[in-house]
């Protein structure tokens, strides 16, 4: 399937039951916007910043991939960086 090679946010990154820092939270999302980290405020909304719902799902998978449980709605509707560092901590917290 020649298209395959053309998706944007290869799968080859992911890695089950890693420890997602607030570092790894940050690049994965700079990632999947095409943009330098450090020019990500921590509360800005992400969404006004052009994440759209494939790209959330992207960050989902990825997340649940790294053995982190969690919904598109859940990150939609709190979409800063903030609101997710504390999403995800509390969900690593939960599955330990």
């Amino acid at each position: 399937m020649p298209y395959l090679s053309y998706i944007p946010f290869s799968p080859r990154r992911w890695r089950s039951n890693v420890s997602l820092t607030p570092e790894r939270v940050r690049e994965d999302v700079a990632e999947v916007l095409s943009a330098p980290a450090a020019d990500i405020p921590e509360e800005e909304n992400l969404l006004d910043r052009g994440l759209d719902s494939i790209r959330v799902m992207t960050l989902v998978e990825r997340w649940r991939a790294a053995g982190v449980e969690t919904t598109f709605v859940e990150l939609a509707e709190q979409p800063t960086l903030s609101d997710w560092y504390r999403l995800v901590g509390e969900r690593q917290e939960q599955a330990r």
